[in-house]
């Protein structure tokens, strides 16, 4: 994942802050829980095709 995207990428959902979790290839909203998948180095910002992540889980 090219560094400089991570800077200017935000979540579409609520503008915030995105985390790079390199392990799973997703970008991880905190507030809004949703993980959205990195395929062949292009972030899937689409809200319909992003995982949401159950409270139970730590991020």
């Amino acid at each position: 994942m090219d560094p400089k995207l991570l800077d200017i990428l935000v979540c579409p959902l609520c503008k915030g802050p995105l985390l790079y979790k390199k392990t799973d290839n997703e970008l991880i909203c905190k507030p809004d829980r949703m993980a959205f998948q990195i395929k062949d180095g292009i972030p899937v910002m689409l809200e319909d095709e992003a995982r949401k992540i159950p409270p139970e889980v730590e991020i």
